[in-house]
């Protein structure tokens, strides 16, 4: 599956003054890495009352995406689910994707959330379940903190600025996707409106050596753009 917020698995993600922690402030240049520390289990601090401005994902919210790709018909829909689950000692919010393609189930995925204390939204893991011809087919790009040396990464960083980069799945050999922030505050049309003010992201892994995928965000409302897909319903 392609990634939603980090990674749909092979998808995956505000107004100008809405606070999260703290408001986030919009930079113009910081090309830099960002200290995944504020993501540590061990010494961090952390809510499942996920509100960063760029991706607020309050319980009860549902987005609806459509896309075409090599030729499928893919048809992707996220629930934030008044669910949590435990990890690494962590309780956080269960974000759920389900994915069709040609109108049969292909994939389900429960991704874990959390924001930590400075207001960025932390990955900690997801389940994943394939389907084929209505089966359960596997359980490819499946990762937990805690679990054979994965940590947590960093989905969205408190404060965006353009050239900021980060990991935002850190297990090796299964998933490992990066982001670095390539443009904020651009005007985007997506099926479900115009959106004033979004933040651009490119996402590329090892994994995938020569493969990037853009996903754009809009203040106030989140994920819009997620490769070929984009937001209709929300």
């Amino acid at each position: 599956m392609r990634k939603f917020l980090s990674g749909f698995a092979g998808f995956v993600a505000l107004v100008t003054s809405v606070a999260c922690s703290s408001s986030p402030a919009i930079g113009v240049q910081k090309p830099t890495n960002i200290d995944l520390s504020v993501c540590d289990p061990e010494t961090g601090t952390f809510s499942t009352d996920l509100d960063h401005p760029y991706l607020p994902l309050p319980v009860g919210t549902h987005l609806v995406y459509r896309g075409i790709e090599d030729g499928t018909d893919v048809v992707l829909d996220i629930d934030v689910l008044d669910q949590t689950e435990v990890v690494a000692g962590v309780t956080t919010r269960v974000v759920r994707e389900q994915a069709t393609e040609d109108g049969e189930l292909h994939e389900v995925a429960d991704n874990f959330f959390v924001q930590a204390a400075d207001g960025s939204i932390c990955y900690f893991g997801e389940t994943t379940d394939f389907y084929k011809n209505g089966k359960l087919a596997g359980h490819e790009g499946a990762w937990r903190t805690g679990v054979d040396g994965a940590r947590p990464g960093i989905i969205m960083p408190a404060m965006p600025m353009v050239g900021m980069s980060y990991d935002q799945e850190r297990a090796e050999g299964v998933s490992q996707d990066h982001a670095e922030v390539v443009s904020i505050g651009e005007a985007f049309d997506v099926p479900a409106g115009r959106f004033e003010d979004t933040l651009d992201t490119e996402e590329t892994s090892p994994l995938d050596p020569g493969v990037a995928e853009s996903k754009r965000y809009a203040l106030g409302v989140g994920l819009i753009v997620s490769g070929t897909l984009l937001l209709e319903e929300y």
